[in-house]
């Protein structure tokens, strides 16, 4: 099946509240173009460099989103070219997003990267540090966070929905309180294998790879 196709597949699944993201790591500016004249204007990174490249190097229309583990020494060249950061995960990622976007005077969209499964194989914010974290995200000037973002870990159709469904509360609790640089918009779960479990449970944006462009290019 080609990428239009899957595309169509996909949107067909999911409600018209749910943004579709195409994750294009590794894909050539092609592919994308495919994606590109279907409709698709949200795409998703996870090195800087190809961001950085492919926004250079492609319609200027398109939101471009950084998913991938965020090196401090790079932030700065997202500066102007980054739509949402959505792996937020520490406060020395989020003194230095702040740091640098500062001396851009240009506000940066996060999302705050979770940990839900407590895995050390993976970034993020354990749920008992977050209210520390988001005391932090309040004194900053030019970091907003628009909402979470969370990768679980692998399971079973009923695992998934459980740590879905573990966020979606944990959102749902933060949606309800007042603050000055974080509201609940975004709760960005789902990729290619989950995405319709993330969805069930809440899910208002996913991230989709493999489901749209096929296995990825090494």
């Amino acid at each position: 099946m080609g990428i239009k196709k899957n595309i169509q597949n996909i949107q067909k699944e999911i409600p018209k509240d749910v943004t579709l993201i195409a994750v294009s790591k590794t894909k050539p500016l092609e592919d994308l173009l495919e994606a590109y004249d279907f409709g698709i204007r949200d795409f998703a990174e996870n090195k800087v460099q190809e961001l950085v490249f492919k926004e250079e190097n492609f319609h200027k229309d398109v939101r471009w989103h950084f998913i991938g583990l965020l090196q401090t020494n790079k932030v700065k060249h997202l500066v102007n070219k980054v739509h949402l950061i959505h792996s937020l995960s520490s406060i020395s990622l989020l003194l230095k997003i702040e740091k640098e976007f500062q001396k851009a005077d240009e506000i940066a969209n996060t999302l705050i990267q979770i940990n839900i499964g407590k895995e050390e194989s993976k970034s993020g914010i354990l749920e008992e540090e977050l209210l520390d974290f988001i005391d932090i995200v309040e004194k900053c000037k030019f970091v907003k966070a628009k909402g979470l973002m969370v990768i679980i870990p692998k399971g079973n159709d009923e695992i998934n929905k459980c740590y879905f469904n573990k966020t979606k509360k944990i959102f749902d609790e933060l949606k309800e309180k007042k603050y000055k640089n974080i509201s609940m918009e975004i709760l960005s779960m789902g990729m290619s294998n989950d995405y319709k479990a993330a969805i069930d449970e809440g899910s208002t944006l996913i991230r989709i790879g493999t489901g749209i462009f096929g296995t990825r290019n090494i």
